[in-house]
C-alpha cells in the first residue's frame, strides 16, 4: 500500500520559515505536487516537480518565498516557506504521480493517484 507521510507543520510568525517534508512509499514517481486548502476555500495548488528531472513550477503567489525540492533515493518532497504570511495558513497537502500522460497540467489534482493525510501551517501576524 502506497503512502505518503509529512510532517514539518506547525505555528509560525509572519516572515518566518517551515519546511515540509513528505515521504512517498512509491518508488516510482513521474511527479510530486504541495496543494494547500485554508478554511473556508477549496484546495489549490501550490507547486509541483518533475521526478526524473528536477525541474519545478509554482502557483504566482508562492513564487521566490517558496521550493520544492526532492530526494530520489530516499522517495521524499520537500517545500521550503520562507517569508511566510498569514494568507499562507492551510493545511498543506503532499501528492504523488506514479504516471504522467503529459496531456494535462500536473497543476491540476486529478493528475495525481496517491495524497498524504494533511499538515496544518499556522501564520500569525
Amino acid at each position: 500500500q502506497v503512502q505518503l507521510v509529512e510532517s514539518g507543520g506547525g505555528l509560525v510568525q509572519t516572515g518566518g520559515s517551515l519546511r515540509l517534508s513528505c515521504e512517498v512509499s512509491l518508488q516510482s514517481l513521474s511527479a510530486a505536487a504541495w496543494f494547500r486548502q485554508a478554511p473556508g476555500k477549496e484546495r489549490e495548488y501550490v507547486a509541483h516537480i518533475i521526478w526524473r528531472t528536477g525541474y519545478s513550477y509554482y502557483t504566482d503567489s508562492v513564487k521566490g518565498r517558496f521550493t520544492i525540492s526532492r530526494n530520489s533515493v530516499k522517495p521524499t518532497v520537500y517545500l521550503q516557506m520562507d517569508s511566510l504570511k498569514t494568507e499562507d495558513t492551510a493545511v498543506y497537502y503532499c501528492a504523488a504521480a506514479s504516471f504522467y500522460s503529459g496531456v494535462y497540467s500536473l497543476k491540476l489534482q486529478s493528475q495525481y493517484d496517491y495524497w498524504g493525510q494533511g499538515t496544518q501551517v499556522t501564520v500569525s501576524s
